[in-house]
């Protein structure tokens, strides 16, 4: 097992240095940072100057991506253009995006999981067919339009939540915007359950389960579901860093100063050292959940570890 975790901990080297190497290449490309600043006005020369001498902007883009690097290895992720740290905005952002997107997984987890066990295991029911038809509707209305029927019912006519998370961001607060933002992947959640339970409940091993007369309680927990969580755990492993970095739309309808708001931001007035280092940041979280899945495999199906 630890040969597999270090392997695992090897390969993430080297798609870190590419994921980050590209998304440094691709914003310091987007355009002039500094002329952002001043929006439609020319800034002033002199000014102008000062800024790109200061943030290294003058230099070599391969110079300014090793001088970036070997300060984020010192956890220091640059300044933003207005003089803030950017490790200051990322310690009030990122709190508040985390507690949203565990609410997030949390209802894939929960309600997608059980739907999909619920359908799977009664193929062609009624049941079946209404879930199949809810998890379509759900995929195909965007995010942006099911958050606005949300805070317009649920916030404003009806007065059960806030139209507007407060600063605080408060768990009780994130649970309508992290059904929001769970939707559609709790929906691919419930139709991929429901696919791989029904699939392996043909399964020579579940035949010679039943035949052996084990409980149906165990046949479904220690052998059917254990078996068909494999494609399930990797969807919601990658789920979890699009979920914080594409909560961008839901922070902007209910008010959210997470990281997607701040990307927004960073985007919107190019500056590039806050969406750089946010993205970073990103790019870790997803090499991390994905070696979490990667361990989770092994766990579940033991020959994958010998692999």
């Amino acid at each position: 097992m630890g040969r597999y975790v270090v392997r695992r901990l090897l390969q993430m080297i080297p798609v870190f240095i590419g994921t980050t190497l590209l998304i440094f290449l691709m914003v310091n490309v987007m355009g002039d940072p500094i002329a952002g600043l001043c929006g439609d006005r020319q800034c002033d020369p002199a000014l102008a100057a000062k800024l790109t001498s200061d943030f290294g902007l003058d230099k070599p883009v391969w110079q300014q991506y090793l001088t970036y690097m070997g300060h984020v290895f010192t956890g220091d992720f640059g300044t933003a253009f207005n003089g803030q740290k950017v490790t200051e905005l990322m310690s009030t952002a990122f709190p508040v995006t985390i507690r949203l997107t565990l609410v997030a997984i949390f209802f894939e987890i929960v309600i997608g999981i059980t739907l999909g066990v619920l359908t799977g295991l009664r193929r062609g029911k009624p049941i079946d067919t209404t879930v199949l038809m809810l998890t379509l509707v759900v995929i195909a209305v965007p995010t942006f339009v099911t958050g606005l029927l949300a805070q317009l019912l649920l916030g404003v006519e009806w007065g059960v939540i806030k139209p507007a998370v407060s600063p605080e961001a408060p768990v009780n607060e994130l649970i309508v915007p992290g059904l929001v933002l769970a939707s559609v992947s709790l929906a691919y959640v419930t139709r991929l359950t429901r696919t791989s339970i029904a699939e392996n409940a043909r399964a020579d091993y579940v035949r010679t389960a039943v035949a052996k007369g084990l409980p149906r309680r165990r046949i479904i927990s220690r052998h059917l579901l254990r078996n068909s969580l494999i494609p399930v755990v990797t969807f919601i492993g990658t789920d979890v860093g699009a979920l914080m970095g594409g909560a961008i739309v839901t922070e902007r309808i209910f008010n959210i100063h997470g990281v997607g708001y701040q990307l927004y931001q960073g985007i919107l007035r190019q500056n590039s050292q806050t969406v750089v280092g946010f993205v970073t940041v990103l790019v870790l979280v997803f090499l991390v959940a994905n070696l979490l899945v990667d361990l989770l495999y092994a766990v579940l199906d033991p020959r994958i570890r010998y692999a």
